[in-house]
C-alpha cells in the first residue's frame, strides 16, 4: 500500500492561491490550497513539506459548496436547476521562519529596470497617439 500511496502524492500538483484573502494570511505564516476533495489533512501536509521544503504545524481543510446554476434545455423547455461541483481548500500554517513564494517577483535589479523601460515606452505610445489625434 506504501507504492500507491507515493504515487497519488505524485499525482497532485500543488500551488497556492494568489488571493487578497490569502495574502492577508500570509502575515501569520499561513497559505491557502485547493485540494482534492479525497485528501486528508495528513496527506496535505506532506505534500507540501514534500513540494516546497517547508515544515507544517497545522493544516485546516474547508468545503465550499458549489454555487447554483440555472439552465434551459430551448424556449419552451422547463427551465432546471444544477449545482456546480464543490471545492476544497486547505489552510497550511507554517513554522516559524519558513514561507512559500506565491507572488512572482524581479529576481534580480535589472529585469525590474527593463519592465519600468517598456511601460514607460508603451506610455509614451499611448501619449503619442492622442496628441496626432
Amino acid at each position: 500500500m506504501a507504492k500507491n500511496d507515493n504515487t497519488n502524492i505524485k499525482l497532485h500538483l500543488i500551488e497556492p492561491r494568489a488571493t487578497e484573502k490569502s495574502y492577508l494570511e500570509q502575515t501569520n505564516r499561513i497559505y491557502v490550497f485547493p485540494v482534492k476533495k479525497s485528501m486528508g489533512k495528513q496527506e496535505i501536509a506532506k505534500m507540501v513539506e514534500k513540494e516546497f521544503n517547508v515544515t507544517v504545524t497545522d493544516v485546516r481543510t474547508l468545503i465550499r459548496d458549489g454555487k447554483k446554476a440555472k439552465f434551459s434545455k430551448g424556449k419552451h423547455a422547463y427551465p432546471g436547476i444544477t449545482h456546480r461541483q464543490d471545492k476544497k481548500f486547505a489552510y497550511v500554517k507554517l513554522k516559524k521562519g519558513d514561507s512559500i513564494k506565491v507572488f512572482d517577483e524581479p529576481e534580480n535589479e535589472s529585469s525590474a529596470k527593463e519592465a519600468e523601460k517598456v511601460a514607460k515606452t508603451k506610455k509614451a505610445d499611448k501619449n503619442a497617439g492622442k496628441e496626432n489625434k
